[in-house]
């Protein structure tokens, strides 16, 4: 994933989030990545507060887009 170049079109903030998002899907197996509560727990909480984090992607339809592409590109990578 992280070799596909998915995370380049994005900030460096928001880049960051989706690479923790992705290792914590990894390691951890999350159900839900949408929840923006996982955005309150760590390592996610050390780029700010939810909503200092969703405005790093435009707001929050911009980060549940961002998220369900990364779904769908694991998904990919996967089958």
């Amino acid at each position: 994933m992280k070799k596909r170049n998915y995370f380049t079109r994005y900030g460096e903030v928001a880049r960051k989030v989706l690479e923790a998002l992705l290792d914590k899907y990894a390691d951890e197996g999350i159900a839900d990545l949408e929840s923006t509560e996982v955005l309150k727990v760590q390592p996610l909480d050390r780029f700010g507060s939810p909503v200092e984090i969703l405005r790093q992607f435009g707001g929050k339809p911009a980060y549940l887009q961002a998220v369900r592409e990364l779904e769908r590109a694991i998904y990919q990578v996967t089958a």
